[in-house]
């Protein structure tokens, strides 16, 4: 190459470089300038129906039983005897015998109170003889009035008042004796006991703590409100017809986790108690489930114990044509956010029948095939444009979005 030229070279790369430069720029497209596109808000619809509603009262309690009560000694005595059920947690039947005192004193009592009285029998049957005696004595002389006592009337009054007497004695030594055995007085459970063989008891001592097993009961705390949605009359003449068919008062399950299942009873409401606590301003109703621990079935069951603490679903009265909605969609001033056939938004007040914790029940204000939103929005003003964003389910089950413009 000539020296001459090598030595303009990396001057004549340059311009070339500068040249393609100034080509490329003037050469590209002009970019059209537009200002930017405000997105519609994306939101979630749910397209209403009318329904039937039952109204559901969630409360929460615990297990108590029906009857719960003191076995408490009537006679004076050593314990010389126990049942096997006469234990902390054992089940009894009616009339079963749970503990003997010792009868050795009062079968004495009773022989003598016998005794007593056959006397007392005999000296009535003398002094009756003698009145006869007497009276026929004296009806054969036939002359004036006879005394009272000529006629051992008085006598006779009293031998019969002894009679009386040996007889309630008698009666009050055989109860006595009788009383030294203490039965069962109906199936239950022992929560609690105080003595034990060998140890001696006078009478009003507390043997034992005992409680029913025929019926458990549940206290559910309520509101007014709440208790305005269940079908329990509060009348006099509506309660004491509602005790006679309990088939009028609503049905309750009870349910609790116990181990890693839950279980649940069927029961239902028995009464109401008869005054509104002025602390809490809550009401209680009883709910009932007989035979909680399975007495009379052959099924295996999940007892319901007395002490659990159980969640109980009241099912209260029907409602026909209402919308159930979520909690969310209702705004403070019970106003909902409705979605015309444009994608505009609307605000509409409601009637709200019930505000749940999860859901509400609307009553009125809303039309069948109407379109709520149940997307928050920040800011919300009247006929603002929306997208919707329906879910559709694919042929193979999953779900898929789709903006609807």
């Amino acid at each position: 190459m000539n020296p001459k030229l090598q030595k303009f070279l990396p001057l004549i790369v340059l311009v070339l470089g500068v040249v393609i430069a100034v080509v490329m720029v003037r050469s590209r497209p002009r970019i059209e300038r537009r200002p930017p596109e405000a997105l519609a808000p994306l939101v979630r619809v749910k397209e209403v129906t009318g329904q039937v509603h039952r109204y559901v009262v969630k409360a929460q309690g615990t297990v108590v039983p029906r009857t719960e009560s003191a076995l408490v000694s009537e006679v004076r005595g050593k314990v010389i005897w126990i049942s096997p059920s006469f234990s902390v947690g054992s089940f009894f039947k009616e009339d079963e015998l749970l503990l003997r005192i010792d009868p050795t004193d009062y079968k004495a009592a009773v022989t003598q109170a016998a005794a007593n009285l056959a006397a007392a029998k005999v000296q009535l049957a003398m002094e009756e003889e003698e009145a006869r005696v007497a009276r026929a004595e004296y009806s054969d002389l036939g002359q004036g009035e006879v005394s009272p006592l000529a006629l051992r009337e008085p006598q006779l009054e009293q031998a019969r008042a002894q009679v009386a007497a040996a007889e309630a004695s008698l009666a009050r030594a055989r109860r006595d004796l009788q009383r030294t055995e203490i039965r069962a007085p109906y199936a239950g459970r022992i929560r609690s006991k105080q003595v034990d063989r060998g140890q001696y008891v006078n009478p009003g001592v507390v043997l034992a703590t005992i409680f029913s097993v025929d019926r458990a009961e549940v206290r559910l705390p309520m509101t007014l409100e709440d208790l305005s949605y269940l079908n329990i009359p509060l009348d006099y003449t509506g309660a004491i017809r509602a005790q006679r068919d309990p088939g009028r008062l609503p049905a309750v399950l009870l349910s609790a986790k116990i181990g890693a299942r839950r279980a649940t009873w069927d029961g239902r409401i028995v009464r109401v108690e008869g005054e509104i606590d002025p602390k809490s301003r809550m009401i209680h109703v009883i709910a009932g489930v007989d035979d909680p621990y399975g007495r009379n079935t052959t099924e295996k069951i999940v007892p319901l114990t007395a002490g659990l603490f159980v969640d109980a679903e009241i099912l209260g009265n029907e409602m026909e044509h209402v919308y159930v909605l979520p909690r969310s969609v209702l705004r403070s001033d019970d106003t909902l956010l409705i979605v015309d056939a444009d994608h505009r938004l609307h605000l509409r007040r409601v009637t709200v029948l019930r505000k749940g914790r999860e859901d509400i029940v609307v009553g009125e204000g809303l039309h069948d095939g109407e379109r709520v939103c149940l997307s928050t929005l920040d800011t919300v003003t009247e006929g603002m444009k929306v997208r919707i964003f329906q879910e559709e389910k694919e042929s193979n089950g999953g779900p898929t979005g789709e903006v609807l413009q």
